[in-house]
């Protein structure tokens, strides 16, 4: 106890000069920060330089791969499209006419090859193969999904894995392309094959229809991947373009297969594509098995790349492989050590010379802080007189010294400016007060806005997600209803009717998904914009529901005066005026007078017309008038699917009209369509 107590009071004798002299306290102020503070400065700068580096690798890299992606939908995409050109051909048509002329399979053979394909097959109504390009005949392709889509008037597209058998029921020639021998990679998971025989494959479907919209059959084609370097080439030449990754870096892109690569710009030795080997044990559990995306660093063959993977699923839904950009890490890193280890170079002479330049001028701040403190110790004493005097110092110092010898003088001033302080600082919060309130207002908006638009949002997941699980046992039901008419054959007949009901209500359970597909991804049914003739459509309209109108004893009346072209898909704009008039024709049950008008407006300031539907039905009570155009509301208790006038108001909207409607209960209804001589979508700047 006595050693610690004299060992105490040696420490307080060292501190004493430190603890009693501004001058050596200034001294230990200026230096400790050079001294103690630069070696911890350049530790954080270190650790935050290199975590903040390698996020900005990871960040870059995560765009990258989200460009990728978007390249590679574009490709898929584009498949689609040249499917969907060639089922709309007068072309096909012809050849569809004449089928045992030879044609129609010259004419697959000329589409494979002019849209890239690999192969090309047109399907009948049941999915069977009645021609393909390369000479393909025969066999059943209803079980793919895309195909099944297609049977049921959705054109589709996605990735689909073909194993050996399959491709060779298409074309001999396919199982040879598609077979890579795998390669031993490191770090790959151990496995006994020698050889992948599987192709990924960009598998597209689209329905061919008549004049008349009845089913002929389908389009199918594919692009085989395996040993396809365009698309791998195309996503890198895009993604990584010159000057894009400095420092001798490079990028490359792959296809993967499982956790084979198939499609790659990633080298081995005297630059061959490292077709057939595999990805990291790691990757591979995380992104395939797992269903997360990968980024950050990763060994890829033979050397670390700052990578990026995202899995790949087929049309079932099953993840069959990954997509992968990234560039050489090593030559990044080197760039990033370097700089640093300049920076610490410069830090440290700069701290020397800091040093030096603060023991020089330190003398100047003493003089200055030692009359200030006898001034102080004299007014302590009572003397309120004194003052610190002139002083030649410019610096902070010397402002001080001046501030202090006013500060008694001017004490009763600045106790009246704070007075007005306070006042004026009051008058602020009560303003700030009020704006405050103001704030809150638009936020309540707003969260209001956001809480529609999460519900909208989750009735449309949930929308899609109910149409897809119920499409696939419809399919079923309608396929061994089909096998059971072919089957019995004339036995049916004491259960014609029975079997007819089942067949309609099968429809009508379809019809009911398409309207719910369409209202869960209204993006996928737009038509493309084109200026028409409103009045035609009007015509095609009322000759489409001739029969419904008949039916129902309704009288119309057209007044068909607008002369301005409109900017929007004939398609959808007959798909709304059918829904308008059905739901008119349904509101006078009894019979009554349907009224078509349009004539020339103007839309919000811009030239366009307005088609009016009016009606003499029961009308529309006020207080659901204003959620007619809600999705999946109906006033219709036993039929419909509170859909019709939902995915028309999205139509019309997308074009950048609107529709309005004005009702009474037992004075019918008018339902107005607004639309504008230019369409204004809604992401174009009004």
């Amino acid at each position: 106890m006595g050693c610690l107590t004299g060992l105490r009071a040696a420490l307080a004798a060292r501190l004493a000069p430190i603890a009693g002299s501004v001058r050596h306290k200034l001294l230990a102020l200026v230096l400790a920060p050079l001294l103690l503070g630069v070696p911890v400065l350049l530790l954080i700068v270190w650790v935050w330089g290199t975590h903040g580096y390698n996020q900005l690798l990871i960040n870059k890299v995560s765009a990258d791969l989200g460009t990728a992606r978007q390249i590679f939908d574009r490709v898929q995409t584009g498949v689609s499209g040249g499917l969907d050109s060639l089922a709309s051909s007068h072309r096909l048509a012809l050849a569809l006419e004449r089928p045992r002329g030879g044609g129609l399979a010259a004419l697959l053979d000329g589409a494979a090859l002019q849209q890239g394909l690999d192969f090309l097959l047109l399907l009948d109504p049941q999915g069977r193969v009645l021609a393909g390009s390369g000479g393909a005949a025969g066999g059943d392709r209803a079980g793919w999904a895309v195909v099944r889509w297609a049977l049921s008037g959705v054109g589709t597209r996605g990735l689909d894995v073909f194993g050996p058998e399959e491709l060779a029921a298409i074309d001999p020639a396919l199982p040879a392309r598609a077979r890579l021998p795998l390669v031993s990679t490191r770090n790959a998971a151990p496995t006994d094959r020698r050889v992948e025989e599987r192709a990924l494959v960009i598998h597209a479907a689209v329905p061919v229809v008549g004049p008349d919209g009845t089913p002929l059959g389908v389009l199918e084609g594919g692009v085989l991947l395996n040993g396809s370097q365009g698309i791998v080439d195309r996503i890198n030449t895009v993604v990584y373009q010159e000057a894009s990754l400095p420092l001798g870096s490079q990028g490359t892109a792959t296809l993967f297969l499982d956790d084979t690569r198939i499609a790659t710009n990633v080298r081995l030795f005297e630059g061959e594509r490292a077709l057939g080997t595999r990805a990291s044990a790691a990757v591979h559990r995380q992104v395939i098995g797992e269903g997360r995306v990968w980024l950050g660093s990763a060994f890829v063959v033979d050397d670390i790349y700052v990578s990026g993977y995202e899995p790949l699923v087929d049309t079932e839904g099953r993840r069959i492989g990954m997509l992968y950009v990234g560039f050489l890490e090593a030559p990044l890193q080197q760039a990033l050590y370097r700089a640093m280890a300049v920076l610490f170079l410069a830090f440290l002479a700069v701290s020397a010379l800091g040093t030096l330049a603060d023991l020089r001028f330190a003398r100047t701040i003493f003089r200055p802080l030692e009359r200030m403190n006898r001034v102080i110790a004299t007014i302590e004493a009572g003397d309120e007189t004194a003052r610190a005097g002139p002083t030649a110092s410019r610096d902070e110092l010397g402002r001080l010294s001046r501030a202090f010898d006013h500060l008694l003088d001017s004490l009763a001033v600045r106790r009246q400016e704070l007075e007005r302080a306070a006042g004026d600082l009051d008058r602020k919060v009560a303003e700030r007060t009020a704006a405050l309130e103001d704030a809150n207002a638009t936020l309540r908006q707003a969260h209001r806005t956001l809480m529609m638009s999460e519900k909208l949002a989750a009735i449309g997941e949930l929308t899609a997600g109910v149409a897809h699980e119920i499409n696939n046992p419809v399919a079923v039901i309608q396929g061994n209803l089909d096998l059971l008419r072919e089957v019995l054959g004339e036995a049916a007949e004491p259960v014609r009717d029975e079997i007819r009901l089942i067949d309609e209500q099968t429809h009508r359970i379809q019809t009911i998904i398409a309207k719910l597909l369409q209202f869960a991804r209204p993006g996928d049914f737009a038509g493309q914009a084109e200026p028409i003739d409103a009045n035609s459509v009007v015509v095609d309209g009322l000759v489409l529901t001739r029969h419904t109108l008949r039916r129902g004893h309704i009288h119309v009346e057209t007044r068909l005066t607008a002369t301005r072209p409109v900017e929007i898909s004939r398609g959808e704009l007959q798909q709304v005026l059918i829904n308008l008039v059905v739901n008119a024709a349904q509101a006078m049950p009894n019979g009554g007078t349907l009224t078509l008008e349009t004539r020339d407006a103007e839309v919000e300031g811009d030239e366009g017309i307005v088609l009016c539907v009016r009606d003499t039905g029961h009308g529309i009570a006020a207080d659901v008038l204003h959620r007619i155009f809600d999705p999946f509301f109906t006033t219709k208790k036993t039929e419909g699917t509170g859909l019709g006038l939902s995915i028309s108001f999205a139509i019309v909207q997308r074009q950048g009209g609107r529709i309005t409607v004005d009702s009474a209960p037992g004075k019918g209804a008018a339902f107005r369509v607004w639309l504008r001589r230019t369409a204004r979508f809604a992401d174009q700047p009004a």
